[in-house]
């Protein structure tokens, strides 16, 4: 416990500087690009639009999901996607890196992958306020539920920093291991609820298995903010609960490995 109250004053204490670095990371990723930032946003509206055509357009025939519109049903549920997968991708890797620059400074390695993430975080949050302006030309007003929103948003951050905090440990240790989070992270894209649905027809004990995956919570979190206007962690304490935990778990177990390998990092690199 004491790794994990370490991690997190590390964080605390570091918090404007991770900022900074963010929108340096920021700059940097797209410097060489005309359009500049604007691709933060370009880029998954641009695969929006392919999931629509394929799994909606050709695929369902603009079919309605739960009485709520395809396309507006699937940009809610894909719209944290783009930030997390991003996020733990990059924070993945972001340690071995990014260590040489700052080995012999006084900088908590643990704000490396936290500055990765929160550089995607940012385009996360300017792309959620286009699509909210679509939602609210399709129909789908602001409500209360938006204070849910607010969480899960909150939430998907916690979750990306608990995931990274471990790979980004392990990934210095086992370069392998990037290359089956990328695996594992396509496989859990189609598993998850965000382009399409089909717990319903399983049996009840494969849905079991679906709602553990975290992402499952989150795509559905953000559609009861967005759309149903359904206070979802009310209603599925019991699995708001079991993600609470899951991150807690993760945390706790990335403190631990962080601090057990931090000293010796630079043997690895």
């Amino acid at each position: 416990m004491k790794a994990l109250l370490n991690i997190v004053k590390e964080q605390v204490n570091s918090f404007y500087l991770i900022q900074r670095l963010a929108k340096f990371q920021l700059r940097i990723d797209n410097q060489g690009n005309y359009l500049g930032f604007l691709w933060e946003i370009l880029n998954p509206a641009i695969q929006m639009a392919m999931y629509w055509f394929i799994f909606g357009y050709i695929m369902r025939r603009n079919q309605e999901v739960d009485g709520i519109p395809y396309v507006y049903w699937m940009l809610a549920g894909i719209s944290f996607w783009f930030f997390i997968n991003k996020a733990i991708l990059q924070g993945s890797k972001s340690i071995y890196q990014k260590y040489s620059m700052v080995a012999k400074m006084n900088f908590p390695l643990s704000a490396i992958p936290s500055y990765i993430i929160m550089g995607k975080y940012y385009g996360h949050l300017i792309l959620l306020a286009v699509l909210l302006v679509i939602f609210w030309f399709g129909g789908f007003y602001p409500s209360w539920h938006y204070f849910e929103l607010i969480i899960f948003v909150l939430w998907s951050y916690v979750l990306a920093f608990a995931i990274t905090l471990l790979t980004s440990t392990l990934t210095v240790v086992i370069r392998d291991l990037q290359m089956i989070i990328q695996s594992v992270l396509q496989g859990m894209f189609f598993i998850s609820p965000i382009l399409w649905d089909r717990s319903g027809s399983m049996p009840d004990w494969l849905q079991n298995i679906l709602l553990l995956n975290p992402f499952y919570f989150l795509a559905n979190g953000y559609r009861a903010g967005l759309l149903t206007h359904e206070w979802y962690i009310i209603n599925h304490w019991e699995l708001a609960l079991y993600n609470f935990a899951l991150i807690f778990v993760l945390l706790y177990i990335g403190a631990k490995a962080h601090y057990k390998f931090r000293d010796r990092f630079s043997d690895f690199v």
